[in-house]
C-alpha cells in the first residue's frame, strides 16, 4: 500500500490509504461503512494476512482476512460500482510443475495461506466476476517493511556467509512495480467495459532466480554502494524446514498480462538495485 501511496500523485490520482483498526478486512461491516465513505473510483485490495508460517497455526485468522476479507471488499466494490483489483499470489499452485504457471493451471494449494488467498479468488468470482481483476504476483520486496531484502542486508551485517534456499524458483518482483503496473491497469479500465480486461492475470517482474540468486544479487548491489554484502552458501529446502511448505516453482507467466494490457514489468535485478539503493539511502539518513 505504501507503494501506491507513494506512486500515485505522480500518476495524476488521488490513493486514499484505508487501513486497521477503522478498516478491517475481518469485519465486513467496517470494509462497507469505510468504502462507502470515500467513495472511490476504484478499490484495490492490496493488504492481506501474508504470515505463511503462522498461518499454518491460525488458519481463522488466514481465511477471515484473506478469504472473507475478499469477499467483503467484492460485495462492497459491487454496491459501489466500481472496478476491484485484487492482489493474490503464487502459493495457489503447489509448485509441482516444472515451467512458468499460466492462469488456467490447475490450482492446488498446499498449505493454509495459499488456501486462504485462493479462497479469497474464488470468493470475488462468486460475488464481482463482472467487474473484477485478480492478479497474482510474488516473492515481493520494497523499501518498506519487512521483506526478503531488508532481512538479507541485515543479516549481511552480523555475519559473514548466509544460508539461502537454492532449489526454490521464482520471480521477485518490486512493490513499487507492482504499484506502477496495478495504477496503469487502473487507468485502462476507466470507461471500458470490455470483459477480456477482467478475470485472472499474472504480474512479476522479468526474469526468474532462486532465493540464493536473490541473495547474491542483492549483495552484489550493496557492496556496489559500499554497503553489508556476505557470501552466500547454497541450502536445499531440506536443510531449512519451516511450517508451511513453500513451493519449489512459484514463476509465473505473465503472457496475458503484457498480451492484455500491453503491460511487463522491469527485469527483477533492475529493481532489486533500486530498492537497495534506497534502503542504503535510508539506513544513512537514520
Amino acid at each position: 500500500m505504501r507503494s501506491l501511496v507513494e506512486r500515485g500523485p505522480a500518476r495524476g490520482h488521488k490513493i486514499f490509504a484505508l487501513g486497521r483498526p477503522e478498516f478491517d478486512l475481518a469485519d465486513a461491516e467496517s470494509v462497507w461503512r469505510e468504502l462507502q465513505a470515500v467513495r472511490p473510483d476504484l478499490v484495490i485490495s492490496a493488504a492481506a494476512y501474508t504470515a505463511v508460517d503462522n498461518a499454518e497455526s491460525d488458519p481463522e485468522a488466514a481465511f477471515a482476512v484473506n478469504a472473507d476479507g475478499a469477499r467483503a471488499m467484492a460485495r462492497a466494490a459491487r454496491e459501489l460500482g466500481v472496478p476491484l483489483l485484487h492482489l493474490s499470489t503464487d502459493y495457489v499452485f503447489d509448485g509441482a510443475k516444472q515451467t512458468p504457471y499460466v492462469e488456467g493451471d490447475p490450482v492446488g494449494a498446499t498449505g493454509v495461506y495459499g488456501a486462504s488467498k485462493l479462497a479469497g479468488e474464488q470468493a470475488i468470482g462468486d460475488e464481482y466476476a463482472a467487474n473484477s481483476i485478480v492478479l497474482r504476483t510474488a516473492w515481493v520486496f520494497s523499501p518498506f517493511g519487512a521483506n526478503f531484502v531488508r532481512t538479507m542486508l541485515r543479516l549481511a551485517g552480523e555475519r559473514d556467509e548466509i544460508s539461502v534456499v537454492a532449489d526454490q524458483l521464482g520471480n521477485p518482483t518490486s512493490a513499487l512495480d507492482i504499484a506502477d503496473a496495478l495504477i496503469s491497469v487502473a487507468e485502462r479500465l476507466e470507461g471500458d467495459a470490455d470483459p477480456a480486461l477482467r478475470g485472472v492475470f499474472h504480474m512479476t517482474a522479468q526474469g526468474e532466480a532462486s532465493w540464493a540468486d536473490f541473495a547474491e544479487a542483492i549483495f552484489a548491489a550493496s557492496k556496489a554502494q559500499d554497503g553489508p554484502h556476505a557470501r552466500v552458501r547454497r541450502i536445499a529446502t531440506s536443510d531449512y524446514p519451516t511450517p508451511a511448505r513453500r513451493p519449489a516453482n512459484s514463476r509465473l507467466d505473465c503472457s496475458l498480462l503484457a498480451q492484455t494490457y500491453g503491460i511487463r514489468l522491469p527485469e527483477w535485478r533492475l529493481s532489486t538495485e533500486t530498492v537497495v539503493a534506497r534502503l542504503l539511502a535510508q539506513a544513512t539518513e537514520n
